[in-house]
Protein backbone atom coordinates (compact mmCIF):
# COMPACT_ATOMS: atom_id res chain seq x y z
CA UNK A 1 0.00 0.00 0.00
CA UNK A 2 1.60 3.12 -1.29
CA UNK A 3 1.07 6.63 -1.09
CA UNK A 4 2.02 9.70 -3.33
CA UNK A 5 1.97 12.97 -2.65
CA UNK A 6 -0.71 14.79 -5.08
CA UNK A 7 -0.33 11.45 -6.85
CA UNK A 8 -3.51 9.07 -8.53
CA UNK A 9 -3.37 6.13 -6.31
CA UNK A 10 -5.49 8.21 -3.32
CA UNK A 11 -7.82 9.46 -5.80
CA UNK A 12 -8.78 5.99 -7.04
CA UNK A 13 -9.02 5.04 -3.61
CA UNK A 14 -11.56 8.25 -2.36
CA UNK A 15 -13.60 7.20 -5.59
CA UNK A 16 -13.40 3.49 -5.91
CA UNK A 17 -14.11 2.43 -2.33
CA UNK A 18 -18.53 2.85 -2.70
CA UNK A 19 -17.89 1.00 -6.19
CA UNK A 20 -19.73 -1.86 -4.06
CA UNK A 21 -22.83 -2.65 -4.91
CA UNK A 22 -22.49 -6.14 -7.00
CA UNK A 23 -21.66 -8.01 -4.09
CA UNK A 24 -23.96 -9.32 -1.37
CA UNK A 25 -24.15 -10.89 1.99
CA UNK A 26 -21.04 -11.41 4.40
CA UNK A 27 -18.33 -10.77 1.30
CA UNK A 28 -20.70 -7.20 0.50
CA UNK A 29 -20.16 -6.37 4.84
CA UNK A 30 -16.45 -7.63 4.69
CA UNK A 31 -15.56 -5.42 0.94
CA UNK A 32 -17.63 -2.44 2.65
CA UNK A 33 -15.81 -2.67 6.11
CA UNK A 34 -12.37 -2.79 4.46
CA UNK A 35 -12.67 -0.14 1.92
CA UNK A 36 -13.91 2.33 4.73
CA UNK A 37 -11.13 1.61 6.62
CA UNK A 38 -8.64 2.06 3.67
CA UNK A 39 -10.56 5.18 2.86
CA UNK A 40 -10.41 6.43 6.45
CA UNK A 41 -6.76 5.76 6.35
CA UNK A 42 -6.08 7.80 2.65
CA UNK A 43 -7.83 10.75 4.29
CA UNK A 44 -5.62 10.80 7.86
CA UNK A 45 -3.03 10.26 5.09
CA UNK A 46 -3.59 13.21 3.39
CA UNK A 47 -3.62 15.04 6.68
CA UNK A 48 -0.37 14.47 7.91
CA UNK A 49 1.68 13.37 4.49
CA UNK A 50 0.19 16.86 2.18
CA UNK A 51 -0.73 19.19 5.04
CA UNK A 52 1.85 18.38 7.51
CA UNK A 53 -0.92 17.85 10.63
CA UNK A 54 -0.92 15.83 13.12
CA UNK A 55 -4.42 13.92 13.58
CA UNK A 56 -5.80 12.32 17.37
CA UNK A 57 -8.36 9.22 16.83
CA UNK A 58 -11.30 10.62 18.40
CA UNK A 59 -14.65 10.01 20.35
CA UNK A 60 -17.84 9.08 18.61
CA UNK A 61 -21.08 9.46 19.76
CA UNK A 62 -24.86 8.06 19.99
CA UNK A 63 -27.74 9.05 21.67
CA UNK A 64 -26.16 11.21 23.61
CA UNK A 65 -23.24 8.52 25.02
CA UNK A 66 -19.77 8.67 24.20
CA UNK A 67 -17.99 6.12 23.16
CA UNK A 68 -14.83 6.51 25.73
CA UNK A 69 -17.03 5.05 28.06
CA UNK A 70 -17.12 7.80 30.61
CA UNK A 71 -21.19 8.34 31.30
CA UNK A 72 -19.84 12.07 33.04
CA UNK A 73 -18.72 13.10 29.84
CA UNK A 74 -18.53 16.83 29.18
CA UNK A 75 -18.09 16.19 25.68
CA UNK A 76 -19.57 13.20 24.16
CA UNK A 77 -18.12 12.36 20.50
CA UNK A 78 -15.94 15.71 20.58
CA UNK A 79 -12.50 15.20 22.21
CA UNK A 80 -9.75 12.91 21.35
CA UNK A 81 -9.41 9.05 22.89
CA UNK A 82 -6.66 9.67 25.83
CA UNK A 83 -5.57 6.38 25.29
CA UNK A 84 -4.87 6.07 21.70
CA UNK A 85 -1.10 7.68 20.61
CA UNK A 86 -1.44 10.90 17.98
CA UNK A 87 -0.56 9.98 14.44
CA UNK A 88 2.24 12.63 13.74
CA UNK A 89 2.83 15.33 10.98
CA UNK A 90 4.38 13.44 7.98
CA UNK A 91 2.78 10.21 8.60
CA UNK A 92 2.72 8.13 5.69
CA UNK A 93 0.10 5.56 4.47
CA UNK A 94 1.50 2.42 5.34
CA UNK A 95 2.24 4.52 9.01
CA UNK A 96 -1.42 5.39 9.41
CA UNK A 97 -2.73 1.78 8.58
CA UNK A 98 -0.66 0.66 11.19
CA UNK A 99 -1.49 3.26 13.77
CA UNK A 100 -5.28 3.34 13.37
CA UNK A 101 -5.67 -0.56 13.03
CA UNK A 102 -6.51 -0.24 16.66
CA UNK A 103 -9.11 2.34 16.24
CA UNK A 104 -11.34 2.15 13.03
CA UNK A 105 -14.08 3.80 13.05
CA UNK A 106 -12.70 6.30 15.30
CA UNK A 107 -13.37 10.44 14.38
CA UNK A 108 -10.21 12.43 13.25
CA UNK A 109 -9.48 15.25 15.45
CA UNK A 110 -6.84 17.85 14.68
CA UNK A 111 -4.88 19.95 17.65
CA UNK A 112 -5.10 23.10 17.36
CA UNK A 113 -2.36 25.28 18.34
CA UNK A 114 0.69 23.80 16.72
CA UNK A 115 0.03 24.33 12.73
CA UNK A 116 -2.89 26.43 13.06
CA UNK A 117 -5.24 28.26 14.96
CA UNK A 118 -8.98 28.89 13.71
CA UNK A 119 -11.51 31.65 14.16
CA UNK A 120 -14.64 30.75 14.59
CA UNK A 121 -17.62 32.76 13.61
CA UNK A 122 -21.59 31.48 12.82
CA UNK A 123 -21.77 29.81 9.20
CA UNK A 124 -23.63 32.20 7.57
CA UNK A 125 -21.31 34.96 8.76
CA UNK A 126 -18.41 32.94 7.63
CA UNK A 127 -20.18 32.10 3.97
CA UNK A 128 -20.73 35.53 3.74
CA UNK A 129 -17.06 36.99 4.62
CA UNK A 130 -15.44 33.79 2.62
CA UNK A 131 -17.00 35.14 -0.39
CA UNK A 132 -16.08 38.69 0.58
CA UNK A 133 -12.45 37.99 0.94
CA UNK A 134 -11.88 35.34 -2.20
CA UNK A 135 -13.53 38.59 -3.98
CA UNK A 136 -10.80 40.43 -2.03
CA UNK A 137 -7.60 38.40 -3.13
CA UNK A 138 -6.41 37.41 0.34
CA UNK A 139 -4.23 34.39 1.29
CA UNK A 140 -7.03 32.12 2.41
CA UNK A 141 -6.41 28.75 4.60
CA UNK A 142 -8.98 26.03 4.92
CA UNK A 143 -12.68 26.76 6.15
CA UNK A 144 -14.62 24.50 7.44
CA UNK A 145 -17.92 23.87 9.11
CA UNK A 146 -19.67 22.09 11.79
CA UNK A 147 -22.94 20.28 12.35
CA UNK A 148 -23.63 22.82 15.08
CA UNK A 149 -23.76 25.68 12.91
CA UNK A 150 -20.18 26.88 12.94
CA UNK A 151 -17.61 28.45 10.24
CA UNK A 152 -14.11 27.66 11.35
CA UNK A 153 -11.10 29.38 9.37
CA UNK A 154 -7.51 27.94 9.98
CA UNK A 155 -5.31 31.09 10.54
CA UNK A 156 -1.60 31.02 11.81
CA UNK A 157 -0.82 29.39 15.14
CA UNK A 158 -0.47 32.43 17.94
CA UNK A 159 -4.23 34.11 16.93
CA UNK A 160 -5.44 33.19 19.81
CA UNK A 161 -3.18 34.54 22.05
CA UNK A 162 -3.05 37.94 20.06
CA UNK A 163 -6.79 38.44 19.23
CA UNK A 164 -7.45 41.08 22.22
CA UNK A 165 -4.97 43.13 20.89
CA UNK A 166 -5.72 42.85 17.35
CA UNK A 167 -9.13 43.87 18.19
CA UNK A 168 -8.48 46.50 20.16
CA UNK A 169 -6.08 48.53 17.05
CA UNK A 170 -9.16 47.45 14.40
CA UNK A 171 -11.63 49.39 16.62
CA UNK A 172 -14.10 46.23 17.45
CA UNK A 173 -12.28 45.49 21.15
CA UNK A 174 -15.62 46.78 22.47
CA UNK A 175 -18.43 44.76 20.01
CA UNK A 176 -20.57 42.21 21.17
CA UNK A 177 -19.39 39.60 18.13
CA UNK A 178 -19.88 35.95 18.04
CA UNK A 179 -16.15 35.57 17.06
CA UNK A 180 -14.19 33.33 19.19
CA UNK A 181 -10.70 32.19 18.36
CA UNK A 182 -9.65 28.65 19.56
CA UNK A 183 -5.79 27.99 20.60
CA UNK A 184 -3.33 25.75 21.72
CA UNK A 185 -5.20 23.27 24.03
CA UNK A 186 -8.27 23.10 21.88
CA UNK A 187 -8.96 20.53 19.23
CA UNK A 188 -11.61 20.34 16.01
CA UNK A 189 -13.37 17.69 14.62
CA UNK A 190 -12.04 17.25 11.17
CA UNK A 191 -13.73 16.61 7.48
CA UNK A 192 -15.56 13.92 7.30
CA UNK A 193 -16.05 12.84 10.54
CA UNK A 194 -19.23 12.79 12.81
CA UNK A 195 -19.16 15.66 15.16
CA UNK A 196 -20.54 15.07 18.99
CA UNK A 197 -22.95 12.43 17.02
CA UNK A 198 -25.01 15.60 15.09
CA UNK A 199 -23.40 14.97 11.76
CA UNK A 200 -20.26 15.28 9.51
CA UNK A 201 -18.32 18.37 9.34
CA UNK A 202 -17.76 19.50 6.33
CA UNK A 203 -14.79 21.69 3.89
CA UNK A 204 -16.38 24.92 3.20
CA UNK A 205 -13.11 25.44 1.12
CA UNK A 206 -10.82 22.34 1.41
CA UNK A 207 -6.68 22.47 1.83
CA UNK A 208 -5.21 22.73 -1.40
CA UNK A 209 -2.09 21.97 -3.14
CA UNK A 210 -2.27 25.13 -4.87
CA UNK A 211 -1.95 27.47 -1.32
CA UNK A 212 0.80 27.63 0.67
CA UNK A 213 1.20 25.49 3.46
CA UNK A 214 1.05 28.09 6.19
CA UNK A 215 -2.09 29.07 6.81
CA UNK A 216 -3.00 33.39 6.52
CA UNK A 217 -2.19 35.94 9.61
CA UNK A 218 -4.99 36.29 11.62
CA UNK A 219 -4.95 40.48 11.01
CA UNK A 220 -5.83 39.68 7.08
CA UNK A 221 -8.86 38.01 7.99
CA UNK A 222 -10.47 39.74 11.20
CA UNK A 223 -11.45 42.94 10.01
CA UNK A 224 -14.12 41.16 7.58
CA UNK A 225 -15.09 38.70 9.77
CA UNK A 226 -15.76 41.28 12.53
CA UNK A 227 -17.54 43.83 10.23
CA UNK A 228 -19.55 40.68 8.80
CA UNK A 229 -20.40 39.65 12.58
CA UNK A 230 -21.39 43.06 13.89
CA UNK A 231 -23.77 43.47 10.59
CA UNK A 232 -25.43 39.86 11.50
CA UNK A 233 -25.37 40.59 15.04
CA UNK A 234 -27.45 44.22 14.13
Amino acid sequence: MGFTIGGTRIREMRSGWTGLTGLTGLTLSGARRRATRAAECTVVAEYTGLWGWDVAPGARAASGACSCGDAACTAPGAHPLGFAPEVPAGASLDAVAEAWSGFPGAALLLPVGRSFDVLEVAEEAGRRALVRLERMGLPLGPVCVTPTGRAQFFVAPGAAAELPRLLYRMGWDDADLDLHCLGAGSWITAPPSDHAGLGPVRWLRAPSLDATHAPPQARLLLGTLAYICHRSGA
